[in-house]
């Protein structure tokens, strides 16, 4: 698939499940990320395909490494992971550029069809 994909989340066991799914369906190029700093970090060195990143983390959230993503490049592919109940940042995601996002818990299908939709 040759697909690098940065996975975002403060929790190791969500990033962990992500990852897992990911691999599953044959992407093996995955980078991972414990809070927003990181993710940005990650992703000036990486320069994944995709980014699919948490909005609540601490020292800096989903939201402000969205914003630091999209500077870095404008044509970043992000997709969020939210919780119930997020509907207001997950709506403030999307107008700043994020793709779509994904409610946790969530199913291995629809973080997978979500993939294949973004990656082609």
């Amino acid at each position: 698939m040759g697909k690098k994909i940065l996975v975002v989340d403060d929790a190791v066991f969500m990033r962990t499940t992500v990852s897992n799914a990911l691999k599953k369906a044959g992407y093996e190029e995955l980078v991972e990320a414990g809070n927003g700093a990181q993710a940005v970090e990650q992703f000036s060195k990486e320069h994944p395909d995709l980014v699919i990143m948490d909005i609540t983390m601490p020292e800096m959230d989903g939201l402000q490494a969205l914003k630091a993503i999209k500077e870095v490049d404008p044509n970043a592919k992000v997709v969020m992971c939210s919780a119930m109940g997020q509907e207001a940042m997950v709506v403030e995601a999307i107008n700043l550029g994020a793709l779509d996002f994904i409610v946790k818990p969530f199913k291995p299908d629809r973080l997978l069809k979500t993939v294949s939709t973004i990656l082609g």
